[in-house]
């Protein structure tokens, strides 16, 4: 069984708490997701099966959609609702006009800061950890590319504003709201969070946990989407059937024995194909294919 689902996180489960979970109902030990979500987040999370674990790093180019609701005038030491609240601030003075104009200002490449209540690594302990411990540490600002932010709903009597989001890896949702109630002066937290898109996967498409237990490993075969069909920002390169048997064993392919059909958007990676058949992953260096990944060796 190999491939990925396209699984709904509920409220309340971590990342891993899904991948646990799919274990169990599989019993494949082989289980893996791409891009981590909070506990309080919900949504879109893309769990790998069997051999298509072997090609998580590959969607890190891929860009992700949320839809957000924030609190004006709380401030939180996590930057959400579940964290300790550390000021709160009247936000009467807010307007629709400042609200626009503070959400548009933050579009395009930024730089920011990520919350220290975070999964990042400082000296091999998760930024999360230390911050609970009450270890002072600090961490380096990173730059995102924001390419949406827009306000869906606003309700300025209870300070409550819905907005959405796609951007790159790494941004952090949280932090935009942070870093826009620090701008309006009063203040702001995270209360919800949806991830609705991530690369190939969308909201509308995923099947929820609640779907997936009491199915057996034959009917939840049915969700598990070809691990090929995902990898949207890899380009594609069909392989002359005489070289297949060297890509599998690890031996590059000069110029001759391939063509590139679909140009990538992710460094030199592309999907490696005999016909209609996916073998693997592979670069182009020097005008030779070197294969990086064999996925499928048992093609002749």
């Amino acid at each position: 069984m190999n491939g990925i689902i396209n699984v709904n996180k509920p409220a309340g489960w971590t990342s891993q708490d899904v991948c646990a979970k799919l274990r169990g109902l599989l019993h494949i030990k082989k289980i893996g997701h791409t891009g981590t979500l909070d506990p309080m987040a919900t949504g879109v999370l893309p769990v790998c099966i069997g051999k298509a674990t072997r090609i998580i790093e590959y969607y890190d180019a891929d860009y992700k959609s949320y839809h957000a609701v924030m609190q004006l005038g709380t401030v939180t030491d996590t930057l959400d609702i579940t964290g300790e609240i550390l000021e709160t601030h009247d936000y009467s003075v807010v307007n629709e006009s400042m609200l626009r104009e503070a959400f548009k200002a933050y579009t395009g490449v930024v730089e920011q800061l990520p919350p220290k209540y975070s999964a990042l690594r400082v000296n091999g302990k998760r930024a999360y950890e230390l911050a609970r411990e009450g270890v002072e540490f600090e961490l380096k600002t990173r730059k995102v590319e924001i390419t949406k932010n827009e306000i869906s709903h606003m309700d300025l009597d209870s300070g409550i504003i819905e907005f959405d989001v796609n951007c790159s890896k790494g941004t952090y949702i949280r932090t935009i709201i942070d870093d826009i109630g620090r701008e309006l002066g009063c203040g702001a937290c995270m209360t919800a969070l949806e991830r609705t898109g991530s690369g190939y996967f969308r909201i509308e498409d995923a099947v929820s946990i609640e779907e997936l237990t009491g199915l057996n490993a034959g009917d939840i075969e049915k969700y598990l989407i070809p691990m090929e069909e995902t990898l949207i920002n890899l380009g594609k390169v069909q392989l002359n059937d005489n070289r297949v048997m060297a890509f599998i064993n690890g031996n590059p392919s000069d110029s001759w024995a391939y063509s590139v059909t679909e140009e990538t958007n992710y460094g030199n990676y592309y999907r490696i194909y005999s016909g209609d058949s996916f073998i693997g992953i592979g670069s182009i260096e020097n005008d030779s294919i070197k294969p990086q990944k064999v996925i499928n060796a048992d093609i002749q």
